[in-house]
């Protein structure tokens, strides 16, 4: 590759704070990123050459997008694989990961299927059409279950776990499951919640080192890297994630969420989601590893060689999310405190309005300038940071 000015120019569907973040990275690279997303002015619009403004699944806007890029990516799994598949076919555009992958990983009963198929471990799940299937799952797997929308479900929303005591019904309108139907799966007794960010480049497949999350009411909260369980389970995880790799198809970075089960368990690592883009448990790679996952997935979806994902010292990240019971403007009160201590980063979203549990953007700290390297105090320390931000 030779580089020029302007440079290859990459177009992402979304521009939220994934298309803010790969536009930071794709920058020093030489790489000119343009994004389309249907909110003006969009987080990544500051950061990036220029934004198209466009429902995520509009074949105009896509075409544009496609005409305008030699590489087109997404950050988001809300456009649609059939019209980024014709784009790409009409411009000769490519698109990476493939529109097959997104079709894949949209239906997360597709996305099972596709895992089980590969001999990779997951929960028992059943296939949840109505109330009947739902009791139905639950007498099979055990009550209670974990019920999951099957299309359009993030950040916990679409999932719900229910009892035998609850209304079937009602917990299937709650997800949302008229759309596209629902799934369910056995709800797992997990030692803790893992993550590993996966990359697969034109010759090259790699994986960050694995990291633990925390999560509450189903909404990430914090990571820790190293996550803190033994190296034989975190070697495990690893391996659970190449062999997922395996079941995708196309270049870039993924985000494979998974569970820890007990000691004494059949298999310790099952998987629990996929994404295939960055991920917000990679997000400690910014300043954890020698190449952040935003690096990583340009590199990768443009054929380059890959970075190194050698961790540089322990790092926590805590979210920051909207502390509001309704919607408002976004001014953040604290942030001096965050600037003003050793190892910490401060990464802001560009959200003009905040929402109740919004993720509005996430405090670093390294080991390197924090003075510790336990886990435990950083994950204490990086809470204690976030926990004095407030939008009140």
């Amino acid at each position: 590759m030779k580089l020029t000015t302007p440079g290859p120019t990459l177009g992402v569907v979304g521009g939220g704070q994934l298309g803010r973040m790969l536009g930071e990275a794709a920058g020093p690279l030489g790489v000119e990123v343009v994004v389309s997303d249907p909110t003006p002015d969009c987080p990544a619009s500051p950061v990036v050459a220029d934004q198209l403004v466009g429902d995520f699944d509009e074949y105009e806007t896509l075409r544009a997008l496609a005409e305008r890029s030699d590489l087109l990516t997404y950050e988001i799994e809300l456009t649609d694989p059939d019209t980024l598949e014709t784009v790409s076919e009409e411009t000769g555009t490519p698109v990476q990961p493939t529109p097959e992958t997104l079709r894949t990983i949209q239906d997360k009963l597709v996305q099972n299927d596709a895992v089980a198929a590969a001999g990779v471990p997951l929960p028992e799940y059943r296939r949840v059409d109505d109330a009947a299937d739902l009791r139905a799952a639950g007498e099979a797997l055990g009550w209670p279950v974990m019920l999951k929308a099957r299309t359009g479900g993030y950040d916990g929303r679409g999932n719900v776990p229910v009892g035998v005591d609850d209304d079937p019904a009602a917990a299937l309108e709650e997800v949302g499951a008229g759309e596209g139907g629902a799934l369910a799966e056995r709800l797992v007794d997990f030692e803790r919640e893992l993550a590993v960010i996966g990359v697969r480049g034109e010759d090259e497949v790699d994986a960050f080192p694995v990291t633990e999350t925390i999560h509450e009411a189903e909404i990430m909260r914090e990571t820790v890297s190293p996550a803190r369980t033994d190296g034989a389970v975190r070697e495990r995880a690893v391996d659970v994630a190449l062999d997922v790799l395996e079941v995708l198809d196309g270049r870039g970075v993924f985000g494979i969420e998974l569970f820890e089960q007990p000691a004494g368990a059949d298999e310790r690592i099952l998987v629990n989601e996929i994404a295939p883009r960055p991920h917000n448990s990679g997000h400690w790679t910014i300043e954890g590893t020698v190449t952040s996952q935003f690096e990583q997935h340009v590199r990768a979806v443009l054929g380059l060689p890959l970075g190194s994902t050698e961790r540089r010292c322990p790092t926590v990240i805590a979210n920051i999310l909207g502390d509001v019971t309704e919607p408002k403007s976004a001014t953040l009160d604290g942030v001096d405190t965050v600037h003003g201590t050793d190892g910490a980063h401060l990464h802001w979203y560009g959200k003009r309005e905040v929402r109740p549990l919004r993720k509005m953007g996430h405090v670093t700290l390294t080991a390197d300038g924090a003075g510790t390297r336990e886990p435990d105090e950083l994950v204490e320390s990086v809470s204690e940071l976030r926990n004095g931000l407030t939008f009140d």
